[in-house]
């Protein structure tokens, strides 16, 4: 990630279209560097899951300013996401690589839409212990730390505030994140790191998956009509 970091270290400091046109051959640069890493992540990912590949998606450079107050035209993070294929695989891959050591990766349910987060919230109110578990295992909880996710302030529409898993239901999103320092980027090592991270997040991703698709006695929820 080199070229990466290097022009995205020079475009924190000249944010503005005119060097980002005289500096477009380094871009290019770097741009060539970042897909070569999307492409062996994917082929890393897929020897131990099944992707959409149609669907991974490299975030744009370019930012869109139209509603926001910060004009800048440039983001100063290059990011890549990748979806799990079939209905029955739920949760999605996501990278981001920020020079000062805000890199990361995440992976979870960023906003699942309203029906999916009610069964999931209904779901979780049954049986909050087993998702417990899961993020209190050593191997999640010491490599990502706390689930994240925007939360309500108060308890979401139909649960009680008094609910044991009422911390869990009032989650909008549900992430896992680990962050990686500028070194541990640099390295050559890096997208088997990330690949690694990622493998960690399996249990999780189990668990989300059963619940979304099956119904609150257990029955699998796939190919109704």
């Amino acid at each position: 990630m080199k070229k990466v970091f290097s022009f995205q270290k020079k475009l924190a400091k000249n944010n503005d279209r005119d060097w980002f046109n005289d500096h477009k051959d380094e871009y290019q640069e770097s741009e060539e560097e970042f897909r070569e890493f999307i492409k062996i992540l994917e082929e890393l990912l897929l020897s131990h899951d099944q992707l959409d590949t149609s669907k991974t998606h490299r975030f744009r450079i370019y930012r869109d300013v139209r509603f926001s107050k910060d004009k800048t035209p440039y983001n100063l993070h290059r990011s890549v996401s990748y979806a799990r294929a079939t209905d029955a695989l739920r949760g999605g891959y996501y990278v981001r690589l920020e020079p000062g050591g805000k890199s990361m990766i995440a992976g979870g349910f960023w906003r699942p839409e309203a029906t999916d987060l009610l069964h999931i919230r209904k779901q979780i109110s049954q049986d909050p212990e087993t998702l417990r578990e899961i993020l209190n295992s050593t191997s999640i909880r010491s490599y990502f730390g706390e689930l994240q996710g925007e939360t309500l302030k108060t308890s979401p529409k139909g649960f009680d505030a008094d609910d044991p898993a009422i911390d869990l239901l009032r989650h909008k999103g549900f992430i896992l994140v680990h962050s990686f320092d500028d070194n541990e980027v640099l390295a050559k090592d890096f997208p088997k790191k990330v690949n690694e991270g990622f493998k960690k997040l399996r249990p999780f991703f189990d668990y989300m998956s059963e619940i979304l698709t099956t119904d609150l006695n257990g029955q699998t929820l796939l190919n109704r009509t």
